[in-house]
């Protein structure tokens, strides 16, 4: 097993017209990261899962990061308006993006 500086993995999750600008905010600063596609349970849209790889001390390195290029954004939904006698949708602003970061100790890392 080779000694490594990893010891956290952060998993955030981030909206896919994000994805580009969180990849390079992340490189800049030399985390070691992977991005898996997935998709918003609540308006199903496409978002991108990054697992991100560094040493403890630089978590809040790596959030500012994040936290400069991921934007949160007014998108609207169509919802049936309730006691309507048509389905006459109505307009509901929702707030999307931004990032939902997840910290992970990690015990234990091997490349192989």
């Amino acid at each position: 097993m080779t000694q490594n500086p990893i010891h956290l993995l952060l998993v955030a999750v981030v909206q896919d017209q994000d994805l580009d600008a969180a990849t390079k905010a992340l490189q800049n600063i030399g985390a070691s990261l992977t991005y898996l596609s997935s998709a918003g349970g609540f308006l199903g849209r496409r978002n991108a899962t990054l697992l991100i790889g560094l040493p403890t001390e630089r978590e809040a390195e790596a959030l500012a990061a994040l936290q400069k290029v991921c934007r949160q954004r007014i998108e609207y939904m169509t919802l049936p308006l309730e006691g309507s006698p048509m389905p006459m949708p109505a307009p509901v602003p929702v707030t999307v993006g931004g990032a939902t970061v997840f910290a992970l100790p990690v015990e234990r890392f091997e490349q192989i």
